[in-house]
């Protein structure tokens, strides 16, 4: 073994007889050899969950929610597995999924074998735990077929949908959902058959598929249920988007459904984009520049609502929602520049 070298910093005494050098030498040697003989702890594995979320959930922004889910996640995995040399095996990056809307952080407790998940069509045997709403799924194992049957309208069915279309047969895992407390909401998927995927489908078979969707989705709205109409357009306008351009018409009217859907939720952005869809392919669509001065008007803008609501107007003079809209449009403008006004006066006065 190689003695290590002389350091160059400082001085060394010349005077410290050999012996004493010799013997010191072999001290440091003798601990060097201890050190390397006593058995090292296993390395502590960094938990990496900085993964970038899918580009599609730029759609539905909930970045601030996520990372509180994900902190919370990372919480748990500490207190359950406590010490290192205790894990069996440590959280990977690849154990944890975000959903693209930001609805709810997965996290793999027991991994599925293969790599086939549920498609269109496929009939899943599915256990569910610790919903938090009013009425959950069923208690104990249950089949669901995705894409199919009143229970995708429920509100624990769109979330569930959106899970089970990212696991694996024999999954079991943990769902984090934005302002719920509580012990997380468990999902084992045991088993289901095969599926399609959308762009498997025929296009008449789309199209059919979209009917069903949309005639569903007016039965909801006409029944007060805006957000359940609101997942209905949502699905038939996925299963159209799949198509060649310009695509059918339907998605015009799609497009204008779910705008009044997303107005009713307090969603005026949504709205505006909808209606944006719609007067692009026809202008003077009346509805979607009805409802987009309106959108607009709720987000501030008042200028684009009343441009809006003025082209409604001239199409036709007699429509009173837009009269009575672009009159409280007026208002609201009124009231602005004089609450302006005031603020320049303190400023300036």
């Amino acid at each position: 073994m190689e003695t290590p070298p002389v350091s160059t910093t400082g001085e060394k005494d010349i005077s410290q007889p050999q012996q004493q050098w010799e013997k010191n030498l072999r001290e440091n040697l003798d601990s060097v050899t201890q050190i390397r003989q006593q058995p090292r702890d296993p390395p502590t594995e960094t938990l990496e969950l900085g993964v970038n979320p899918d580009p599609a959930s730029q759609i539905l922004e909930n970045t601030q929610g996520t990372e509180k889910l994900v902190a919370e996640l990372e919480g748990d995995s500490h207190k359950s597995h406590g010490s290192t040399s205790q894990m069996p095996e440590a959280l990977q990056a690849s154990d944890l999924w975000y959903c693209p809307d930001g609805s709810f952080v997965k996290k793999i407790i027991i991994r599925g074998h293969g790599l086939d998940k549920p498609k269109l069509g496929s009939c899943c045997r599915v256990q569910a735990l610790g919903f938090p709403f009013g009425s959950g799924p069923p208690e104990g194992w249950t089949e669901l077929t995705m894409g199919v049957g009143p229970w995708r309208e429920e509100t624990w069915g769109e979330l569930i949908e959106k899970c089970l279309e990212s696991m694996c047969q024999g999954e079991e895992a943990e769902l984090q959902l934005p302002g719920h407390s509580g012990p997380p909401v468990r999902l084992t998927l045991a088993s289901f058959t095969q599926g399609r995927d959308s762009w498997e489908l025929e296009t008449s078979e789309k199209e059919a598929l979209a009917r069903e969707e949309r005639a569903r989705g007016t039965e909801l709205f006409r029944a007060g249920n805006a957000e359940g109409a609101a997942r209905c357009y949502g699905r038939a306008l996925r299963l159209l988007l799949t198509l060649p351009p310009p695509g059918p018409p339907e998605r015009t009217v799609l497009h204008a459904n779910l705008a009044a859907c997303q107005l009713l939720l307090g969603q005026p952005q949504l709205a505006a984009q909808s209606c944006d869809r719609v007067l692009e392919r026809e202008p003077g669509h009346l509805k979607a520049l009805y409802r987009r001065g309106v959108a607009q008007a709720a987000l501030g803008n008042l200028e684009k609502a009343t441009a809006d609501l003025k082209k409604v107007l001239a199409i036709d003079p007699k429509n009173r929602a837009a009269q009575e809209e672009l009159g409280k449009v007026v208002i609201q403008g009124k009231k602005q520049d004089a609450g302006l006004a005031q603020g320049l006066r303190k400023m300036f006065g």
